[in-house]
């Protein structure tokens, strides 16, 4: 096997988010990217989804390194969960190392990882591979690619990318890009997310330009929300606020660990005396003042979210606020969204989200940038990655209209294994991967059989039945008591819950007759006839809870 490149995506494949794909040759395993999913609107109580990481802890001993292509949430949330299960040194362009330490830190293991900062050109020696850092534009900076050197050939993992002239960092080095690709490309893997948009993604120059077409004329207080990561757009923010004589505050935790890592970090400049304390605001005029909050997906309990709601506690909204939503939806969110813009209009707000305002660049390519990644790479195999399957085959009828034929593309599904050689590639087995259901403080804990117990008492409440036996004959001594919780309220169902009470006493009684004496045995019984009754006459599925004492 020690001729043979293996990839393993364990996540970030038919899914939105959660991106991580391992790369194993002979003895040397590496991993490329450590991201967060965020919980589908049935997982009730679940805070995030992070990939299954059982393969990489069995294999923790032959782990040579985690490399990280950028700071977004799905692609480094994950990171420090997969730390408490193996350690690995991790390596990173500085404003992503700068978000990552800050999560190490805040799980208490700052100390105990080895935390590499690189520059894009800078190659890595892991093992037998040698990992290439090579900028791209992204809606984050210091966004990477990674060319994978192996035995056998090299993959290029481009990450999530876009092509932008006019990035403040500097444009996608395609140079480097299509010289890989005349040096000749064993394998691409390539962002699909933009794959079904024609033609090419904006510039984030058009957002600034559509930030002060806002800002001008404009006598109400502003408040934008943005992706937390997107230091550019902050910038732009900045430049545009300063411009108009108007101070900024920041809400929201996220926005400000990333305002506080990439002024740091110099990625970041604010005019002197334009950023104040969100306690100030109320002091100033209105249109002096400018409130950049979290939000922008919807997110329960985020700052615009509180602000919508009138939950926050610095921030009352005002009829007439002008509120610019400076994103788009990401795929299941659209809902959530909704609900919050329709509460700002509620409230008197005016609210700017329409794609025609030029208030949001994607940082992923369109079509026409991905016909020209795949005409300077030209690989021998491709794996279309980072999207759901309408992506992934969209993906692979662009490569096909690139000349690739289709026996060369492979979509691929996580815990999928697929094994290289310098002239072949084939599916061979798969290895453990899924979903980790983070909640709280606890990681795995909560399981299907949970999972489905949250829904159906989402769904159906639940009804709790309380009886006190005797421990000598089984009698009944007092009850039966009913609880509900969201399926009937009881002073208005009093007939339904004195059945219920008769119905759970018989079921005792019948035990009692039958010489019935395990508590287990008398509780489903109790449990079996209340729920066939409540279904046979309310056709309605509450979870029954029996509770029987001995006394």
């Amino acid at each position: 096997m020690a001729n043979k490149l293996k990839i393993m995506p364990l996540g970030g494949l038919n899914e939105i988010g959660k991106n991580i794909m391992v790369f194993e040759y002979g003895r040397d395993i590496i991993i490329v990217d450590c991201g967060v999913g965020f919980p589908e609107d049935d997982m009730y109580g679940i805070d995030l989804v992070i990939p299954d990481f059982s393969y990489l802890a069995e294999n923790r001993d032959r782990i040579r390194g985690l490399f990280l292509t950028h700071g977004h949430e799905d692609h480094i949330g994950a990171v420090p969960y997969a730390m408490r299960e193996f350690r690995a040194p991790i390596h990173a362009t500085r404003l992503t190392a700068g978000l990552v330490h800050l999560k190490l830190e805040e799980h208490g293991l700052a100390k105990s990882v080895k935390l590499y900062t690189h520059e894009a050109g800078d190659t890595v020696q892991a093992g037998c591979f040698q990992v290439e850092f090579i900028r791209v534009n992204h809606s984050i900076a210091d966004a990477v690619a990674f060319a994978i050197h192996t035995p056998i050939g090299t993959v290029l993992m481009t990450g999530d990318f876009k092509i932008d002239a006019a990035a403040p960092s500097g444009m996608i080095d395609l140079g480097r890009i299509g010289q890989l690709g005349k040096e000749g490309v064993l394998a691409l893997l390539c962002d699909s997310t933009n794959v079904e948009n024609p033609g090419y993604s904006s510039s984030e120059q058009s957002v600034a330009e559509g930030f002060d077409r806002q800002f001008k004329g404009c006598s109400q207080r502003i408040i934008v929300t943005t992706f937390a990561s997107n230091a550019y757009r902050l910038q732009s923010l900045f430049n545009v606020a300063h411009r108009y004589g108007r101070k900024v505050a920041v809400t929201g935790r996220n926005i400000e660990n990333v305002l506080k890592v990439s002024m740091d970090l110099g990625y970041l400049k604010v005019p002197q005396g334009t950023l104040v304390d969100i306690s100030e605001i109320k002091n100033l005029p209105k249109n002096k003042v400018v409130i950049v909050s979290t939000g922008s997906q919807g997110e329960n309990m985020s700052a615009l979210y509180r602000i919508a709601f009138s939950m926050h506690k610095q921030v009352e909204l005002q009829p007439g606020d002008r509120v610019i939503i400076s994103a788009s939806a990401i795929p299941g969110n659209e809902k959530s969204i909704s609900k919050i813009i329709n509460n700002l209009y509620l409230k008197g707000a005016d609210v700017v989200y329409d794609k025609s305002s030029a208030l949001h660049a994607s940082g992923h390519a369109c079509q026409e940038e991905l016909k020209i990644l795949h005409g300077l790479v030209k690989p021998r195999f491709f794996f279309p990655v980072h999207g759901e399957q309408r992506h992934l085959h969209a993906h692979s009828t662009l490569a096909q209209q690139m000349g690739l034929q289709p026996k060369n593309i492979f979509i691929p599904d996580i815990g999928q294994v697929y094994e290289l050689t310098r002239t072949t590639c084939k599916l061979n087995g798969s290895v453990p991967a899924g979903k980790l259901l983070v909640d709280g403080s606890g990681v795995g804990d909560v399981g299907n059989v949970v999972l489905g117990d949250r829904r159906h008492l989402a769904q159906d409440g639940m009804l709790v039945v309380i009886i006190n036996l005797s421990a000598e004959d089984r009698s009944i001594i007092t009850g039966p008591e009913i609880i509900t919780r969201g399926f009937v309220y009881v002073k208005e169902s009093e007939k339904l819950i004195e059945e219920l009470c008769t119905i759970a006493a018989f079921a005792v009684q019948s035990c009692r007759k039958r010489r019935i004496r395990d508590l287990s045995a008398i509780r489903m019984a109790v449990k079996n006839d209340v729920s066939n009754y409540l279904y046979r006459t309310s056709k309605r599925n509450p979870m029954v809870l029996p509770v029987l004492n001995e006394v």
